[in-house]
């Protein structure tokens, strides 16, 4: 009882000595927050959006609808009780947001912002991978899954468990975290496949990019002989391109692989393969085999896609192109396609566009599309893009939202960003993963990659990938 007495003491000093506002100056300025949280759409299932101000201040006051929080220093860090009711009071409403900080003595009020909450859910879990930044070091790679609903992290591959192997992305089925797959490379590597929880090590060679059909059943997957180069240039740090790449299809249940030679042309590279929800169509990206790398900027990917059946496993006859290598509704760069994704309810198409290649995640040119299915028209994105890479997407399951990775703040280190597509399908500003301490991404040397989104928490953990590891391979023909 002593010691409850001591801690409410304790804590009501430190409230009490948490000066409020008086003698307030207004600016028409927004504050300088980070991660920039102004104006923003967000859903009421994320976790809070924590910030710091940058500026040299003694204490911020932050008012939030009916939320108010008071702290010393510049981080504003809120209560997950307190903001989740903040959410559901204010679904499909906007909160204002005002910032009062105390800075060389005067109180100083920014102009306030808005946060846009809509009811539309994103998908509660999401899992990246975690890879230094720069191209001397391509081990010391993780597998992460996040809950963005709160600050929860798993770890679903380790090096120190998978002997400092490079592991690729985590890809579910439809969001679904019972079916899923990441490939392991290296010897003894190999595809691990999730099916409700249950690993088993897949010998499919090669596989670098793959989807799931709707089904689950079959699996289209590229393989690729990826090269890295060296610019003479300082200002380009590195060129990643495929010397060969091809599509192929993955029968899961007959353990066959399924080729055409409209998807292994040798004068052709065919790479980024993904199913249509319908199962009807397969996307991918294609371009016409060029001297590598002395005419690397020549090498423009078109995105295309072929019939498939998935009740006969069967690929198509004819190839459709959907957007030319030279083809952009906003100029004459932005002319190589990659990363094409369909929202699961068919209606859009999203995909990068960058000035060349394959890699776009060292183009700061890289931007983001979106295609109108019904219409063909296509949206450049202007809210989305930033003047740094933004790539590597995938939807919500509900078709509202998108993640992405972006280098905005740096060019060099790559972060989540959540973008919501309006019923009326016009994008909003897009906002950061939200960490439960504002300085996070200040102090993380590492690049989140390849974000996916899932509809839940995955079933298995690195513990569980690494013994999958030791199983004997399960050999296609």
């Amino acid at each position: 009882m002593k010691l409850f007495f001591i801690y409410i003491i304790t804590l009501g000093l430190i409230v009490s000595c948490t000066p409020t506002p008086e003698n307030v100056q207004k600016s028409s300025e927004l504050p300088p927050i980070y991660p920039d949280y102004c104006d923003v759409t967000i859903p009421e299932n994320i976790a809070p959006l924590n910030f710091l101000l940058r500026a040299d201040c003694e204490a911020i006051e932050v008012k939030a609808g009916e939320l108010a929080l008071n702290a010393r220093g510049n981080e504003a860090v809120f209560d997950i009780d307190d903001w989740k009711s903040l959410m559901q009071q204010s679904t499909d409403q906007e909160i204002e947001v005002t910032i009062t900080a105390l800075i060389d003595g005067t109180w100083t009020q920014y102009a306030p912002f808005h946060w846009h909450v809509v009811s539309d859910k994103v998908d509660p879990y999401l899992t990246y991978r975690l890879i230094e930044p720069d191209y001397e070091i391509w081990n010391n790679v993780q597998i992460q899954q996040r809950c963005v609903e709160n600050f929860d992290v798993n770890a679903l591959g380790h090096y120190e468990q998978l002997e400092n192997r490079c592991m690729n992305c985590h890809t579910f089925a439809n969001q679904d975290p019972q079916l899923s797959m990441m490939y392991v490379r290296g010897s003894g590597g190999g595809a691990i496949l999730n099916q409700h929880g249950q690993l088993s090590k897949l010998n499919i060679p090669g596989s670098v990019y793959f989807g799931f059909s709707p089904s689950g059943r079959y699996i289209t997957y590229s393989t690729q002989k990826i090269v890295p180069a060296f610019h003479s240039m300082p200002a380009k740090r590195l060129e990643v391109y495929d010397a060969e790449s091809n599509v192929y299809v993955a029968d899961m249940q007959a353990h066959r692989i399924i080729t055409s030679p409209l998807l292994s042309d040798s004068l052709t590279f065919e790479t980024f393969p993904t199913f249509s929800p319908d199962g009807r169509y397969i996307y991918y990206c294609a371009a016409d085999s060029v001297s590598l790398p002395s005419k690397i900027k020549d090498l423009q990917y078109r995105l295309v896609r072929i019939p498939f059946d998935e009740s006969t496993g069967t690929i198509g006859s004819h190839v459709d192109t959907l957007v030319s290598s030279h083809h952009s509704p906003l100029t004459t760069h932005h002319s190589s396609v990659c990363h094409p994704r369909i929202s699961p309810d068919g209606r859009y198409l999203l995909y990068t566009v960058a000035d060349y290649g394959t890699f776009p995640i060292w183009h700061p040119e890289a931007d983001l599309q979106l295609m109108n299915l019904q219409t063909g028209a296509i949206d450049t994105l202007a809210i989305v893009n930033s003047e740094k890479s933004d790539t590597y997407h995938s939807w919500s399951s509900n078709s509202r939202w998108f993640v992405f990775a972006s280098k905005r703040d740096d060019g060099l280190y790559g972060k989540p960003y959540f973008c919501y597509i309006g019923k009326d399908g016009k994008a909003h500003k897009p906002f950061c993963l939200p960490q439960k301490h504002p300085s996070f991404y200040d102090n993380l040397l590492k690049s989140f990659n390849a974000p996916e989104l899932g509809k839940g928490k995955a079933p298995f953990d690195v513990n569980d990938v690494a013994k999958a590891m030791k199983q004997e391979a399960i050999h296609f023909f």
